[in-house]
């Protein structure tokens, strides 16, 4: 996994395993990987896995059955949704309004340009 420098690991590796469980790769009541397996997979330390799977844990997305590992939780991709949802209302979009009004690009551009390139 390539890493940007501008965000903290562990959030980036919340976003991989968001992106698992909303692509149902990892089905909810599923076993997720070991800390020790994904550390392996995205060649990170399995402390900074525990840090990310402790906050996810934290937040409803994931539980640990004590000996048998972590799982995804009940309704933790509607909760993952959500949370992006939120994420993308208060962070991403004023940065990408404020942007678009630097450069003078209107919303009518921007449906145009993404209209053309799904065509």
């Amino acid at each position: 996994m390539e890493f940007d420098s501008n965000k903290p690991i562990y959030l980036q590796i919340i976003d991989f395993c968001f992106r698992k469980i909303i692509s149902k790769e990892w089905k909810e009541e599923e076993r997720i990987l070991s800390v020790r397996e994904l550390g392996v997979l995205l060649e990170v330390n399995p402390n900074t896995i525990v840090r990310s799977y402790e906050h996810m844990q934290a937040s409803g997305i994931i539980y640990l059955k004590r000996g048998m590992g972590y799982y995804v939780c009940q309704g933790a991709e509607k909760l993952i949704i959500a949370l992006q949802k939120e994420e993308f209302f208060n962070t991403t979009l004023p940065a990408t309004f404020e942007q678009m009004k630097l450069l003078g690009i209107s919303i009518d551009e921007i449906v145009i340009k993404y209209q053309a390139q799904n065509k």
